[in-house]
């Protein structure tokens, strides 16, 4: 595998992009290139920051860098016209999951649930979309390339964290994060269980304490992640250095819905061609 090669090219031809309501051309790049790891550290960083709810640790350089991206495969959305990075996320492999001494997951939860399928499970995360690009297109590519790497490199299973704010602005601290979890508990019963090591508790109350709000806020990661497919695996873990509750899910490619992104596909053309983006 190259350090950078296009994973997904950008189904509009050049020229058909000189329009003004042609909208941006996407491109969804494989890369372990350190340059554009370092990019992609720098928009995570650049995106977490100013989301309302995260509480991202002061970094010098404007970095979001862990020790698990050296090992990561990353996957880069790229705005064809202009050359910029937009939309970024990592895939930890089963070879690097090994060599990192175990996944990201594995230090939230209890994942000897996965143990049966660790030959074949990739793990994702660090996901984020520059403001100004959140539409369809860019959702478009970040899930179909999901399904892209897995057959390229002959996985079945992909694994990730959902976050959700622990305080959100206007409501009670920790209500919504536990309509979350009754929402997608009671919808969505999981095969696979993994136990957080740190359950969410806020002023030494546990979820349950806490009282849901009448309509919770799913985020559009945990949306997108339930209609493709994907199950939530119990109670989520809290990560108090960004200030979350941590959702671990879990997705088999043999269940994926193929109808999901074919659907987000037709609704990405209509914005386009109707000018504008879709949020």
């Amino acid at each position: 595998m190259s350090i950078a090669s296009v994973l997904i090219p950008s189904e509009k031809p050049r020229d058909a992009a000189t329009g003004p309501s042609a909208g941006p051309r996407y491109s969804l790049l494989l890369s372990t290139d350190p340059s554009l790891i370092e990019a992609a550290q720098r928009l995570r960083y650049d995106v977490f920051s100013s989301t309302p709810g995260f509480a991202l640790p002061t970094a010098s350089d404007s970095r979001d860098v862990d020790r698990f991206d050296e090992y990561c495969d990353h996957l880069l959305v790229r705005d064809d016209d202009t050359g910029e990075l937009v939309g970024c996320y990592r895939m930890l492999p089963p070879p690097g999951a090994i060599a990192a001494g175990g996944l990201y997951t594995a230090t939230e939860f209890d994942v000897r649930a996965f143990d049966s399928l660790r030959p074949s499970l990739v793990e994702m995360g660090r996901a984020v979309v520059r403001d100004g690009h959140r539409n369809g297109g860019v959702v478009l590519l970040m899930w179909a390339g999901i399904l892209a790497y897995l057959d390229r490199c002959d996985y079945d299973y992909v694994t990730g964290c959902v976050s959700v704010p622990v305080c959100s602005e206007g409501d009670v601290p920790g209500s919504q994060i536990r309509g979350v979890r009754d929402f997608v508990l009671s919808r969505h019963p999981a095969q696979y269980r993994v136990r957080p090591y740190r359950p969410v508790s806020i002023d030494g109350r546990g979820l349950g304490d806490i009282d849901a709000p009448a309509r919770p806020t799913i985020p559009a990661l945990m949306r997108g992640y339930l209609r493709l497919g994907a199950r939530v695996c119990g109670e989520p873990a809290h990560d108090p250095d960004f200030g979350v509750g941590d959702f671990c899910v879990l997705l088999a490619k043999r269940d994926a819905d193929t109808r999901y992104l074919k659907r987000l596909r037709s609704v990405s053309a209509a914005a386009e061609m109707a000018g504008g983006a879709s949020r």
